[in-house]
């Protein structure tokens, strides 16, 4: 499956919390598709034993990595945590994904070969149609509904912009300043596009299916949306006065 894609220079970081349903399904996967690809389990202190089964796997994967947080700190600093990991280190293209399966594995290879000519490539749910099995009508509503609002109040030529399975390049994510990044829950990912499209870096979306979990425990709660829609304003404010 490798084609000539280069997965030995890539990195996808998953992070965790409560994730022992999923955590040994994912890692096995992912190694079974991409042998030479390289994996980072950022861990926020999960009582239900996840980063000790990453540490038991670790033997079988030289390529998978752990890090292990004190606490529940949340999704948007965990990815700046592991975004300053990757560029320490040699990784050229560094992915965002889900442990539960709504990500499809088999899609990371879809996403990197569009990051040979892309700065930011987006998995995304609402192109090409809408691509999301099993979410309950309302919260599909309320999605993409707050997709069009911020393509509208932004500028932003994404359709899906809160989505959270993407590949990064090494360039994209060096224009960001990580230090700066004030989003912590699902806003995170629309600040990010954000960010990288007002730098003039090139941004593609290529379909995807969402699939809603089928194990463990969702981490979305109610008001995820309505911050996403707020931080719309803030965004565009900052970047009317030059400081993004």
């Amino acid at each position: 499956m490798d084609k000539i894609l280069p997965f030995e220079k890539s990195l996808v970081i998953i992070p965790t919390y409560n994730e022992i349903d999923n955590v040994e399904r994912m890692i096995n996967t992912l190694f079974d598709l991409y042998p030479k690809m390289h994996l980072l389990i950022i861990d926020d202190n999960s009582p239900d034993g996840t980063a000790q089964k990453v540490k038991e796997l670790q033997s079988s994967f030289p390529n998978l990595h752990l890090m292990e947080r004190k606490g529940k700190l949340g999704l948007g600093t965990a990815y700046v945590a592991g975004f300053k990991w990757a560029l320490e280190r040699d990784y050229e293209y560094i992915f965002e994904m889900d442990c539960d399966f709504s990500h499809d594995p088999k899609e990371v290879q879809s996403l990197l070969e569009a990051a040979q000519t892309n700065d930011l490539v987006i998995g995304s749910r609402y192109i090409n149609g809408i691509r999301i099995i099993n979410w309950p009508f309302k919260r599909l509503l309320l999605s993409y509904g707050a997709s069009i609002y911020t393509r509208f109040i932004t500028g932003i030529p994404v359709k899906d912009t809160t989505g959270g399975f993407k590949c990064f390049t090494r360039k994209a994510l060096k224009a960001l300043n990580l230090d700066k990044i004030f989003s912590n829950g699902y806003s995170f990912q629309l600040e990010l596009n954000y960010k990288i499209w007002s730098k003039g870096l090139r941004i593609k979306e290529v379909p995807i299916i969402f699939y809603e979990r089928r194990d463990g425990q969702s981490k979305m709660g109610g008001g995820i949306i309505f911050e996403a829609v707020f931080a719309v304003f803030f965004l565009r404010f900052k970047r009317m006065l030059g400081s993004l």
